[in-house]
């Protein structure tokens, strides 16, 4: 008997349910289907083109399924020997760079989110001056240079491993998450600001952890401009940069193939499209592993009690 009740009250949920279920309702579901195609449409476009052959990508005919199947593309970015060693040191220097970014990042917001810190306002100023001011790229460079630290792995890391703007997210994070009758309980019981910071806020922080982890990964992952400037040895490029150069090279092969016609193996077009493709996956395989954290983080400060 208690289970036919049981039964009886969830289908007369469901029925309650199917009966709310307003025009509103669809209204936000093919608003959210579309904000999910904006996002869908254009990876399973690059990844179409990349899988196409030349002529189908050139005539244009090439939309959200491969025309001509081909892995020419593919092919000639794993012709390349050095680019296998390109992505693990590109995967080296991004964990380095995010594991010392979000160590520089927690040690100034923490401090920064305290009142009893005398002159908080003062250095918080000057931490977030680099946000809106930037010497430029010829004193980056000479500075550099000095240091020591050009045309060596340091240079892609050490440089940019404070955020302002991260640092400000955390810092805010911290203000409006975590109560200060939480630290002074604490405080009360012996415990120092290490002890507190590694034992009590870090574990209540994983959404913001996360969330800015992936900023840092992402952000040292897709740059390649540094990697330009500030190194010359071959053993110090990236994967971005590799992949770049390679879509160059293709580009001259184009223009000389024209000139003295010649076959083309594959065009720019569709080497960018596989190189898109070839960079994007760690970033994929990542993201649905802190996308819990990542959605949590980035409501900070949305709620209010």
């Amino acid at each position: 008997m208690a289970k036919n009740k049981e039964k009886e009250e969830d289908r007369s949920a469901g029925a309650r349910a199917i009966v709310k279920f307003r025009i509103s309702d669809v209204i936000i579901i093919v608003f959210i289907s579309l904000l999910c195609l904006t996002c869908i449409l254009p990876i399973l476009h690059v990844l179409s083109k990349s899988l196409s052959s030349n002529t189908a990508v050139l005539a244009r005919r090439v939309y959200f399924w491969p025309v001509d199947f081909s892995l020419a593309a593919f092919k000639e970015v794993f012709a390349d020997s050095s680019m296998t060693y390109s992505m693990f040191f590109s995967v080296e220097v991004t964990l380095i760079f995010t594991v010392l970014g979000m160590i520089a990042c927690t040690c100034a917001a923490y401090p920064l989110s305290k009142k009893r810190l005398k002159g908080r306002s003062v250095l918080t100023f000057l931490l977030m001056v680099p946000m809106y001011f930037s010497a430029g790229i010829i004193p980056q460079y000479l500075l550099y240079f000095n240091l020591g630290i050009y045309d060596t792995m340091w240079v892609l890391i050490l440089p940019l491993i404070y955020s302002a703007y991260n640092m400000l997210i955390m810092k805010n994070f911290f203000l409006t998450t975590i109560p200060e009758s939480l630290e002074e309980s604490a405080f009360l019981d012996g415990a120092s600001n290490f002890q507190i910071l590694f034992k009590i806020v870090l574990p209540l922080c994983k959404p913001i952890l996360a969330t800015l982890s992936l900023f840092y990964a992402v952000g040292r992952w897709n740059s390649y401009a540094d990697n330009m400037y500030y190194t010359r040895s071959s053993d110090l490029k990236m994967i971005q940069y590799k992949l770049y150069q390679l879509v160059a090279a293709a580009s001259e092969s184009q223009t000389s193939s024209l000139d003295t016609g010649s076959t083309i193996e594959s065009t720019p077009e569709v080497l960018q499209a596989a190189c898109v493709m070839f960079a994007t996956v760690p970033i994929l395989i990542i993201y649905p592993f802190v996308q819990k954290y990542f959605v949590q983080g980035t409501m900070v400060g949305a709620v209010k009690e």
